[in-house]
């Protein structure tokens, strides 16, 4: 079973993302806690790694302050070393061209598009249409 980020506004889907499995969002979660909160987990990004990514959503308000920690995640990723890819993202990676140079790149969803930045999108739009972001 996979994780699925969505908006919709009167039942119709505005923007999701299929993150992968919830170990894959784990992983990323993972990532961001050994490499940025010195294994100290919410410490600097509260709104994206103490959430449940089992059920819920983000509201309006906490996109905006998704959004705030992913820019920052993005900066810092941006300046780590790629780690090896395997499973699903190896052959991800290789049907669509990624070879990562930094964590950064490490972390896509399932049709190879940056993970960071997809869930930027989503966290803009929740803001943009005061609709929250559905874990499903």
């Amino acid at each position: 079973m996979g994780l699925y980020l969505t908006i919709f506004e009167d039942s119709v889907e505005l923007d999701g993302v299929e993150v992968g499995a919830y170990a894959d969002f784990s992983s990323f979660r993972d990532a961001i806690v050994s490499n940025l909160e010195a294994c100290v987990p919410g410490s600097r990004f509260p709104t994206l790694i103490l959430h449940s990514d089992c059920d819920g959503e983000w509201t309006p308000g906490q996109a905006a302050a998704l959004e705030a920690e992913l820019e920052v995640i993005t900066k810092e990723f941006a300046n780590l070393p790629p780690v090896p890819l395997d499973g699903w993202k190896a052959e991800v990676a290789k049907i669509v061209g990624i070879r990562p140079i930094s964590l950064a790149e490490c972390f896509f969803d399932v049709d190879g598009e940056s993970l960071l930045e997809r869930l930027l999108g989503l966290a803009r739009l929740s803001q943009d249409r005061k609709l929250p972001i559905l874990f499903q």
